[in-house]
C-alpha cells in the first residue's frame, strides 16, 4: 500500500498510487483511494476504488457545525480544547518569524490559483522532483455516478430507436 513498485502488474505505467484523503472543509470527509481488481471477473483488471467516510453521508440529517460555529459553541461551554494558551502562541511565533523574516527578504512572489482547482503546477513539479507521479484518473463516486447514469439515458433513448 502506497508502495511505488507497481510495476509488475502495470505495464501501461497508468495505476494510481493508493492514497489516505482527509478533507477538510467544505465537505468534510476520509476516504481511502484504493487499487482494487474488478469482482466477478475472470481476469485481473483493476480500477480505482475507494473507502468512504463522508460525514454528509454517514451523518445525513445531523447538522455539521461549520469550524466558527464550533468555536463560538466552545467558548460558550468555557471549553478550552481548540485554544492555545499564551506560552504556545509564543513558542509558535518564536518558530515562525524567522521564516517570515526569511520570505520578506527574499520577496517571494505569490503564485495565485483558480479556486477549486488542484493547485499549483510548480507545487506538482517540486513533488516530481521528489519522486511523486501524479497519474490523475481518479474520478470521485459523485462525478463517476453521474456519468454511469448519463450512459444508462442514453442507453434507453437508443433502444427505444
Amino acid at each position: 500500500m502506497f508502495d511505488e513498485d507497481i510495476s509488475e502488474t502495470d505495464q501501461n505505467n497508468k495505476l494510481a498510487r493508493d492514497e489516505l484523503v482527509m478533507r477538510v472543509q467544505p465537505n468534510e470527509a476520509i476516504y481511502l483511494k484504493l487499487n482494487t481488481k474488478r469482482p466477478g471477473e475472470m481476469g485481473f483488471s483493476i480500477e480505482e476504488t475507494e473507502l468512504d467516510l463522508t460525514y454528509g453521508e454517514r451523518y445525513k440529517g445531523v447538522k455539521l457545525p461549520d469550524a466558527y460555529e464550533r468555536l463560538i459553541l466552545d467558548v460558550f461551554m468555557g471549553s478550552k480544547i481548540n485554544f492555545v494558551r499564551s506560552d504556545e502562541l509564543q513558542e509558535a511565533w518564536r518558530i515562525v518569524d524567522p521564516i517570515l523574516a526569511e520570505i520578506e527578504k527574499k520577496k517571494h512572489q505569490i503564485i495565485p490559483y483558480r479556486f477549486g482547482s488542484f493547485g499549483l503546477r510548480e507545487a506538482f513539479d517540486a513533488a516530481a522532483k521528489h519522486g511523486y507521479i501524479f497519474r490523475g484518473t481518479y474520478v470521485w463516486k459523485d462525478e463517476r455516478s453521474s456519468s454511469e447514469s448519463n450512459k444508462a439515458q442514453q442507453t434507453k433513448t437508443e433502444n427505444k430507436k
